[in-house]
């Protein structure tokens, strides 16, 4: 069959009324992304205008509402609100009563496992928590974009099925958490995709105050061939300074970040340390050269300068 021959998702008979509280990047696309499995939205909730319009673009026609006519509304409630936000959003919704039994109740916090969710189990909800590993722009290309996407799942035991199921319709590809390690998943997220970001900005900057007019389009290749050998291969993909240990490149380097980029030493020398600690442990870097790196490293002195390569 075609494309053009698949039904329409709005002829499906839909299984599960959908309700969003807080309309932030990821809540209405993952409402989207279950309509299209065949679920319908039925209420959103949005407070500020930037809220409203990603509702509008993501799920047209959805009435936006206020959190407890949505939980009124729907069997499926996407809770995606802030981190910080969520245990007193869950307490409130269930003490006034807003809470049904049966309803299922999703937050996608990547910190809390489905126990933040306790008082709406003892109002009778369904528990679960569904954290998708992606970053989130609030535009359409993120539904496209939870293809292959895996999530952090964490539900009762007789509810993971559900929950994996749920997962899969969005495209997505269920990794169990288990409830206690939920904040050491979420800090290695945290500290990968962040710190990328920033890490990447920092570079641009530095590239540009270096002359070069397209950093972007010099960082894009390096960085993506990076990113792959470090998925594959782990520590094994190290190269640069650091893990040669050529202690005069790294002194330059931080006389220089020192001179046009103050603010930017305290990340390079922690990184190094980090980069020269993992090189070490794993013989890429040999002892005998470790010494004055890592005394460069120690003090953060301009010491002896060398050629970057």
């Amino acid at each position: 069959m075609s494309t053009s021959q698949l039904p329409d998702p709005k002829d499906r008979p839909a299984r599960l009324t959908v309700g969003v509280v807080g309309a932030g990047r990821v809540g209405p696309a993952l409402a989207a992304s279950l309509q299209l499995a065949g679920h319908r939205p039925v209420a959103v909730s949005a407070v500020s205008e930037a809220s409203r319009r990603r509702a509008a673009q993501l799920l047209p026609e959805v009435p936006v509402v206020p959190p407890a006519e949505v939980l009124q509304r729907a069997d499926l409630v996407l809770l995606t609100v802030p981190d910080d936000a969520l245990p007193a959003l869950v307490e409130g919704l269930a003490e006034t009563g807003a809470v049904r039994p049966g309803q299922l109740l999703v937050h996608t916090s990547g910190r809390y496992g489905a126990k933040v969710l306790d008082p709406a189990l003892r109002a009778g909800a369904l528990p679960l928590a569904l954290h998708p590993a992606m970053t989130f722009t609030g535009t359409p290309v993120d539904v496209q974009r939870l293809a292959g996407c895996s999530f952090g799942v964490t539900a009762p035991d007789e509810l993971r099925l559900a929950a994996e199921a749920l997962v899969i319709e969005m495209g997505g590809e269920p990794e169990w958490i288990a409830e206690e390690r939920r904040p050491l998943y979420h800090a290695a997220l945290a500290l990968g995709a962040n710190h990328l970001v920033t890490l990447v900005a920092q570079s641009m900057e530095l590239l540009r105050e270096a002359g070069v007019e397209a950093p972007d389009r010099m960082l894009g290749p390096l960085l993506g061939a990076a990113l792959d050998n470090a998925l594959r291969s782990g520590d094994a993909a190290l190269t640069g300074p650091v893990a040669r240990g050529d202690a005069g490149t790294v002194a330059a380097h931080v006389a220089e970040l020192r001179r046009h980029a103050p603010q930017t030493v305290a990340g390079y020398l922690a990184m190094a340390r980090a980069t020269a600690d993992r090189a070490l442990a794993h013989g890429l870097l040999k002892p005998e050269l470790a010494e004055d790196l890592l005394g460069v490293l120690a003090t953060g002195t301009n010491g002896a300068e060398g050629d970057a390569r």
